[in-house]
């Protein structure tokens, strides 16, 4: 079998997000058939790539003598692509990447109202994305790192702060008994089931540290969080959420006793020069979300502690 540049890519997913199962998910591939793939890349190699364990895939010697070789290859691709895209539509793209966040929308659309034409790629795993940022696959990336889950960031990497700490909220079905209060302790929806995405980077450790904390041991149940906001609909399950999340008549969005859960607002570029580009417009985009979300309004105004390097309180409306 010849090597082909999706091959590569695979091998580097793999490494990159630690598993087969979240490598698939990237790639948009199922599970099974990216095994059957790697086989195939390992026979043709001559050696095994990765050790597999309950923890993960490793590279093995083999493998990162491969993946050194192919991460730059794969850099000089999409620096190819990117290229010769831009001379065909004559002028360059910005490549953005994130995380989820309802930031998104207002930040494209400012951007674009500057002159810009950004791209967008999604992905639940912020290391994902600051590795593609430093191998130029990306341009800029805007990230979350969960508190106490340190991300990978490569060291040729530029970093910006947007908030220093966010809290978490809780959503929960409209109609729960907690929902008639504006702040809900973990006591209060412990016999709750919850619903938690352990392929984003740290999430999984962190809410079951916070269980531990608070004493509680809540069921929990595995899926991403598209999945939960339906089922929090339905009064199946409750699960954590942004606090830019807006309820709906049939979800609550309430703050967690005490703010436990925390996240880092990180914002990614290979140059100061790209970050000053884009900044501005992201600042302008998460701030209107955040007056847009009366929970989180709400704990910002209260003088909420870590919410941005220089804004202590929700900027007023332009």
């Amino acid at each position: 079998m010849d090597l082909e540049v999706r091959h590569l890519r695979a091998v580097v997913a793999i490494a990159d997000t630690g598993s087969l199962h979240r490598a698939a998910r990237q790639l948009g591939v199922a599970q099974p058939s990216l095994s059957t793939q790697l086989r195939r890349i390992e026979q043709a190699l001559g050696g095994a790539l990765f050790v597999r364990a309950r923890s993960g895939c490793r590279p093995t010697p083999l493998g990162r003598l491969v993946l050194s070789r192919a991460r730059p290859l794969l850099a000089e691709m999409r620096s190819l692509v990117a290229d010769a895209r831009a001379a065909a539509t004559g002028g360059p793209q910005l490549r953005v990447g994130s995380t989820a966040s309802r930031a998104l929308s207002g930040w494209l659309r400012r951007l674009r109202a500057h002159g810009q034409d950004p791209t967008l790629h999604m992905n639940v795993s912020p290391n994902a994305l600051l590795r593609m940022v430093a191998d130029g696959q990306l341009d800029v990336a805007f990230v979350h790192e969960v508190e106490g889950c340190p991300l990978h960031i490569p060291r040729e990497l530029c970093l910006r702060v947007l908030v220093e700490r966010e809290p978490q909220f809780v959503s929960l079905p409209a109609d729960h008994p907690a929902a008639t209060k504006p702040v809900v302790t973990l006591a209060d929806l412990a016999g709750d089931r919850w619903m938690i995405d352990p392929t984003v980077d740290g999430e999984w450790d962190a809410v079951q540290r916070m269980f531990r904390a608070a004493g509680v041991n809540p069921a929990v149940l595995h899926g991403d969080y598209h999945t939960a906001d339906a089922l929090v609909a339905t009064g199946e399950v409750v699960t954590v959420c942004q606090p830019t999340r807006v309820p709906r008549p049939d979800m609550a969005v309430r703050r967690l006793h005490g703010d436990p859960l925390g996240v880092r607002l990180l914002l990614a570029a290979r140059t100061e020069t790209d970050l000053d580009g884009v900044r501005p417009a992201l600042e302008e985009a998460y701030w209107e979300s955040a007056r847009q979300a009366p929970a989180y309004r709400e704990w910002l105004e209260r003088g909420g502690a870590g919410c941005g390097e220089r804004r202590p309180t929700v900027p007023a409306a332009p």
